[in-house]
């Protein structure tokens, strides 16, 4: 490989000779006579390495330096500052600015080869590191694109009971699953869990249970009753020196024909049965005790039950909807919302995107820093 070295230096017998020793040991060597124009051409040729004098009209080193290591093109340029300038808090300045190296003038041609050489090597190992990298995000993004194609899609159940979902992984991979189907024409299953952690390691604990469960593949379970499915979770899932993931889940099932609801979690939110027409609705928290699965083998879970007015909806979710961190360093918590649940109710139709724009506005930073999953179940 021929690497390319670009020389910025206004004094042109500096720029021949740096030229000329450096094109000797087999390196494609540019040069420019200025800040701005070596700036420019750094931009096209996008060197291996930099070399440049810090003492220069208009456009210094320095400052050239700050440039280079702000494109994000040349960030892995390795950039040596040509001085003369010898003083400890001169080359602090040069190290806050970005610069790799230094030559001190006059040059000394052995030194400068090596640095050079060393220089390239950094070089080369920052563009292996930023292949893999590319590499290891393109697997990530192929893995998240696989969970959410077995996810169930949005309103995919319409009639007699219509589901509707929103999932946005906190990272490009997370630890969120749900699920929901019919059992047979009568019974209606739904259930969200989340596993501790994010990235590939609580993923693929998540995207393990969801195909155990909609295969029925545990024998001897009833999968209409939910604390003997948390129970048989618990006995497959628990923590060991080779696994030391747990998991919350919520996990419901609905009879059609009597209009009930039988439920239970293991350290999950409560799910949230908003009932009532017209200006007036009511939240009722669905939740029962129980151990996240995992945990401890001797954990148990109970049902419970409650009947579903017509016109009711539930929502199941995950913390992450409700744990947002605010500008003023406080939490957004489960209790607001619900309020905002509530008032979305009050004034009309509460849907999802609405949701997820308004705990998007509340959040201090760029991305949710926990999987934001959301189930509403619509009970026509």
């Amino acid at each position: 490989m021929i690497y390319k070295i670009l020389v910025i230096d206004d004094d042109t017998a500096t720029q021949e000779l740096l030229r000329r020793v450096l094109k000797k040991q087999g390196y494609e060597v540019t040069v420019a006579s200025n800040g701005e124009e070596g700036f420019e051409r750094a931009k096209v040729l996008q060197p291996a390495l930099i070399i440049c004098d810090w003492v220069m009209p208009q456009l210094t080193g320095i400052e050239v330096c700050r440039r280079i290591k702000a494109n994000s093109n040349l960030s892995t340029t390795f950039f040596i500052l040509l001085t003369s300038l010898g003083r400890v808090q001169d080359r602090v300045k040069g190290l806050d600015a970005g610069a790799d190296d230094f030559i001190s003038k006059p040059i000394e041609m052995s030194e400068m080869n090596a640095r050079v050489r060393a220089g390239l090597r950094l070089h080369q190992l920052s563009q292996d590191l930023q292949t893999q990298k590319q590499l290891l995000e393109a697997e990530l993004a192929e893995a998240a694109d696989y969970v959410s194609s077995i996810l169930p899609e949005s309103e995919s159940l319409t009639e007699p009971i219509k589901v509707e979902s929103k999932f946005i992984p906190s990272r490009k991979l997370g630890g969120d699953c749900f699920d929901y189907y019919w059992l047979d024409e009568n019974y209606l299953v739904v259930y969200l869990l989340d596993v501790a952690g994010h990235g590939l390691r609580a993923a693929l604990p998540s995207v393990s249970v969801l195909n155990l469960l909609r295969s029925k593949a545990i024998p001897n379970l009833d999968y209409h009753k939910p604390s003997d499915v948390l129970r048989a979770l618990n006995n497959t899932y628990q923590i060991t020196y080779q696994n030391d993931k747990y998991f919350t889940i919520w996990y419901g099932v609905y009879n059609r024909s009597l209009s009930q609801l039988v439920y239970a979690s293991a350290g999950h939110p409560p799910a949230l049965l908003i009932s009532g027409d017209g200006h007036l609705p009511v939240a009722k928290k669905l939740k029962t005790t129980g151990m996240p699965i995992g945990m401890f083998p001797e954990a148990t879970y109970i049902d419970n039950s409650c009947i579903v007015e017509k016109s009711s909806y539930l929502y199941i979710f995950s913390d992450g909807v409700y744990e947002i961190s605010l500008s003023d360093g406080e939490i957004w918590g489960i209790d607001d919302f619900i309020n905002m649940i509530l008032e979305y109710h009050r004034y009309g139709y509460c849907d999802l995107n609405k949701i997820l724009d308004h705990v998007r506005k509340l959040n201090c930073n760029d991305v949710l820093s926990d999987d934001f999953s959301l189930l509403k179940v619509v009970f026509n």
